[in-house]
């Protein structure tokens, strides 16, 4: 059970429902932790930067990149919501996660998101060489900005022990 409550909308300030309306009219969804974040419009914002980030990412990245990506942070960091939530993205578009063979790129990918979320503190030389030849330094800093939304959502679902969506239910590794 998690630590905090989500919002109840009925209750909820006029602020908090703009918030959750604004989200659900852009995204079509409201997840468990998105409704634990309303209680602070502005850190629901700030988390939802994920999706502006991504969307910077994609003329560069594919969604399977970027999915083993994030799914990679979310491993490293025990996350299992996240974990499950990319898990989702790749079973409903075919993929097994477990049988994956990722291709060159993907792999830097998954082993720097490995390193970040490991210690971003001891990222290999080797890995900032090879990410150097392939992506300009405003794809590495929109990169790496993403990855930190991504430790940061893993750290919140983790801390706060946000229950897991019904819907991802079916899509944990068992």
């Amino acid at each position: 059970m998690a630590h905090l409550s989500p919002i109840d909308y009925a209750t909820a300030s006029d602020e908090i429902r703009a918030e959750h309306d604004r989200e659900l009219a852009l995204r079509g969804r409201m997840t468990n932790m998105k409704r634990i974040l309303l209680h602070s419009p502005a850190a629901h914002r700030i988390y939802a930067e994920w999706f502006t980030l991504r969307d910077l990412l994609r003329p560069m990245l594919d969604d399977r990149a970027i999915w083993l990506f994030s799914k990679a942070i979310a491993e490293t960091m025990r996350a299992e919501i996240p974990v499950t939530f990319f898990r989702r993205a790749l079973i409903d578009n075919g993929l097994d996660p477990e049988a994956i063979v990722p291709s060159a790129d993907e792999a830097l990918l998954i082993s720097f998101g490995n390193a970040i979320a490991a210690d971003a503190n001891d990222i290999p030389d080797e890995i900032w060489t090879a990410l150097k030849t392939r992506y300009d330094e405003t794809l590495l800093v929109n990169l790496v900005a993403f990855a930190g939304i991504m430790v940061a959502t893993c750290v919140f679902t983790s801390a706060v022990k946000v229950d897991l969506d019904p819907e991802l239910e079916r899509y944990c590794k068992r």
